[in-house]
């Protein structure tokens, strides 16, 4: 089985995460299944690398291409599943749309398993222009009364890609904001971005107090292994009903990328 993991990240501008995030998603992986790691196109982020862009809706909607470009390749190189590595589920629905292997989207995902550990998950993350974002995707997943408080560490995003170095303040700080989300009844924390994820999974943090800290980008791997034996035995594939559901042909979307170059430009 493989599975394409998409980063929101230039993963090679972050080799620390990069190196940690491949050992540890190997690892939670079932045997036979391998998992192939790609980020963003090197330059994706020419400016405050990468939260400006996150905090702005044309931006973070111009980075939906590089998703949907991706899963397009990885449905046309025989991948079994594609892994959307970032909380914001960037391009979901479109991807969703576009290709019939499974598409596991981290937040979505995330908050469904967290709601078998219990019934008010706080979120504790490190970019403050996310929340808008999640709570949007929340009210349309119908699962935003699961969700509770948004709380963020007291960390940059340049804090988190360091501390492998020097692993106790961040723990620390993401201590003290998961200890706020349960102050205000959070009973189950989800790490909010894949680098604080893989960090605190790297360093064995798996509660706070007596209030489990789910591994996010590590239970998306295994949803992905279980939707893509689902498919492969069913063809199990989502809703074709519908703006949101309905299937482009291929040709169809092929043409539109040619005019608007995007299927050059991302190659």
């Amino acid at each position: 089985m493989r599975v394409w993991h998409q980063s929101f990240t230039v993963l090679d501008d972050v080799p620390h995460y990069r190196d940690a995030l491949a050992r540890h998603l190997r690892a939670q992986a079932a045997p036979g299944t391998e998992i192939d790691f790609h980020g963003m196109k090197p330059g994706t982020y020419p400016s405050d690398y990468p939260g400006t862009h996150i905090g702005y809706a044309y931006l973070a909607g111009l980075h939906r291409e590089q998703f949907v470009h991706a899963a397009l390749r990885a449905q046309d190189e025989g991948y079994d599943a594609f892994l959307i590595a970032t909380i914001p589920d960037t391009a979901y629905e479109e991807v969703r749309t576009v290709v019939d292997i499974p598409v596991v989207a981290f937040g979505q995902t995330s908050v469904l398993m967290a709601g078998a550990l219990g019934d008010r998950i706080g979120i504790v993350n490190f970019i403050a222009a996310l929340e808008p974002q999640l709570r949007r995707n929340l009210r349309n997943y119908r699962l935003d009364a699961l969700v509770g408080p948004i709380v963020q560490v007291e960390a940059e995003f340049h804090d988190v890609m360091g501390a492998y170095a020097d692993p106790q303040p961040l723990i620390e700080a993401f201590t003290r904001a998961a200890r706020r989300a349960i102050a205000d009844g959070a009973n189950v924390i989800v790490p909010g971005e894949g680098p604080l994820n893989v960090f605190l999974a790297d360093q064995g943090v798996s509660r706070v107090d007596d209030v489990p800290v789910l591994d996010s980008l590590g239970t998306c791997v295994r949803v992905a292994e279980l939707r893509a034996a689902q498919y492969r035995a069913t063809g199990l594939k989502p809703s074709r009903v519908g703006f949101y559901g309905a299937q482009p042909a291929r040709p169809l979307i092929d043409a539109a990328r040619r005019f608007y170059g995007t299927d050059g430009a991302l190659g």
